[in-house]
């Protein structure tokens, strides 16, 4: 049975105090949650340490970004192993914003992804397509090319720790959010572009939605059947509707 995911990525947001409050905030709604249901949270590498100190053993901590070097001249940079000293167990590789904003190729989202991996950190691999690319009909060659890119190589242990999060650019910050159905779409042909890799992990990987989730379209999203839960943007930011987005999956 596919694990259900909540990730909060809180982007470039709070302060120390900030940062605190949430964090004792999330571990509070996670103590009412069933224990199957991991959730994360992803707040600024500066704020990583006090989030820490403040998270119960039931939430799960997470970086936003890594580095594909180990060490070295990368001014700005965070390694895998800084993050792992954190405490961090996942990190989001090849967001949108990432990829639009400062220049990730699929290439290095690739070696993003191996890097997480060789360090015993579990990728949060982001696929998705802009608007004129869903509407050009290049949204699943787009999403197949990001997805075989990344994942080409690993072995069916690497690629079973894994997570997959479908999130359409022209959703993220917009308020927009892609429909159920047109969801469940995507994450079908995820799953079964991962079938082509191995088959038997293709039932395995947790594939999530980011694209706008938010507390009134959650539990729709969610009751899809190739849905596993979403990352969380905006929202995460708000206690009382992450409680509800937490709350919508089953």
């Amino acid at each position: 049975m596919r694990r259900k995911i909540v990730a909060g990525n809180w982007k470039m947001n709070g302060t120390r105090q900030i940062a605190k409050d949430l964090a004792v905030g999330v571990s509070a709604i996670v103590e009412g949650l069933d224990r199957s249901i991991d959730v994360l949270i992803a707040p600024p590498s500066i704020l990583l340490a006090d989030v820490a100190g403040q998270i119960s053993s039931n939430v799960n901590l997470a970086a936003q970004d890594v580095s594909s070097f180990d060490n070295g001249a990368f001014t700005g940079e965070v390694s895998a192993d800084m993050l792992a000293d954190f405490g961090c167990g996942y990190s989001i590789v090849g967001h949108s914003e990432r990829r639009a904003m400062f220049g990730d190729t699929d290439e290095v989202v690739a070696a993003k992804v191996a890097k997480c991996l060789e360090k015993s950190i579990q990728p949060i691999l982001c696929v998705g397509e802009t608007l004129e690319e869903r509407e050009t009909g290049e949204m699943l060659n787009v999403i197949g090319r990001q997805l075989h890119t990344a994942l080409k190589g690993l072995d069916q242990t690497r690629l079973g720790k894994v997570i997959v999060a479908y999130e359409p650019v022209w959703a993220i910050g917009t308020g927009k959010t892609a429909t159920p159905e047109q969801t469940q779409e995507v994450h079908e042909f995820i799953r079964k572009e991962i079938a082509v890799i191995d088959e038997a992990v293709s039932d395995v990987v947790p594939v999530i939605y980011g694209g706008s989730v938010n507390a009134g379209n959650a539990k729709n999203l969610f009751a899809m059947a190739d849905i596993d839960g979403g990352l969380v943007g905006g929202a995460s930011l708000k206690l009382e509707e992450f409680e509800v987005i937490c709350k919508a999956i089953g």
